[in-house]
């Protein structure tokens, strides 16, 4: 059995660990979140979709993830 590490990473305000080397990708995509629906903040910069595969987490990064809501 392989021994993953782990990082702690702070997801919209509170700490999570994730295996170290994960994607914010791979993030999303845990978290069952339909990247359609959301904007996604990686350290104080909003991330364009079709770079998200490319973003390697990193111990403390912080990502705020907001899912858009309809409404009148």
């Amino acid at each position: 059995m392989k021994n993953i590490k782990k990082i702690k990473i702070k997801l919209n305000g509170k700490n999570k660990s994730v295996d170290d080397g994960s994607s914010l990708n791979e993030l999303v995509i845990n978290l069952n979140i339909p990247i359609k629906k959301v904007a996604i903040e990686f350290n104080e910069k909003i991330i364009n979709k079709k770079d998200i595969k490319k973003i390697k987490l990193k111990s403390n990064d912080v990502i705020e993830i907001v899912h858009f809501i309809g409404g009148g």
